[in-house]
């Protein structure tokens, strides 16, 4: 394990102080790398240069790349990294921050040595003490809603009130709000602002009026 101080550096001092201010991590599922560049501009001209891509999909390492050649100073995150292959591409890709949807040793330990700030994905008390051995002071809790929603973030807050969460999972323009008054959560992930079928059918005005509008949402 890597020296928790360099854990606590990279994801607090480089980052966390960005994510905190946006509030909101669209999280994004591209089928075609062609709609990384128009779907980063629409982010950026909606007012949120944050992007989580998952790598559900072959696109996901070469939309990353695209992202942050054309948009340099956009966060541009890897979601949905379920082992250190991907952790590794992600890298190799330039991307600003890795998100996983559970616990992986292997990919919290990569990120630290390589200096990528890590959100593992956690919903248990035993997960969540697993990201505190590492030094990590936010871990993603997920899924959100499905795992108890505000309610148990504040019982778990309260029992960890070192740790700050970035829930994602079935949060949405209904209850975003409820997530971001919980003291200890930083930002909120969600999909609603970055619908698949907008991305499909290439309506990236649609999205940047949806991310507008988002965004309004989340600094009231």
């Amino acid at each position: 394990m890597q020296n928790s101080n360099i854990a606590k550096k990279m994801n607090q001092t480089i980052l966390l102080p960005k994510l905190e201010e946006k509030k909101l991590v669209p999280v994004i599922k591209i089928d075609h790398g062609e709609d990384a560049a128009p779907l980063a501009e629409a982010l950026c001209a909606g007012g949120l240069p944050v992007a989580e891509v998952t790598f559900r999909t072959d696109a996901a390492e070469e939309s990353i790349r695209i992202m942050k050649q054309k948009y340099p100073e956009m966060l541009v995150g890897a979601g949905t990294v379920v082992n250190l292959e991907q952790a590794k591409r992600a890298f190799a890709a330039g991307v600003s921050f890795i998100v996983t949807p559970g616990i992986s040793r292997a990919v919290i330990e990569f990120s630290i040595e390589h200096k990528v700030p890590v959100f593992p994905g956690t919903c248990t008390p035993t997960e969540i003490m697993t990201g505190i051995e590492y030094g990590l002071e936010v871990v993603k809790f997920f899924p959100a809603v499905q795992y108890g929603g505000t309610g148990i973030l504040k019982t778990l807050s309260s029992v960890f009130p070192g740790i700050r969460f970035m829930p994602t999972g079935g949060i949405n323009a209904n209850n975003v709000k409820e997530f971001l008054a919980v003291k200890s959560v930083i930002a909120c992930g969600g999909s609603w602002m970055v619908p698949g079928d907008l991305i499909g059918q290439g309506k990236f005005d649609e999205i940047k009026d949806l991310t507008a509008r988002a965004v309004l949402l989340a600094s009231r």
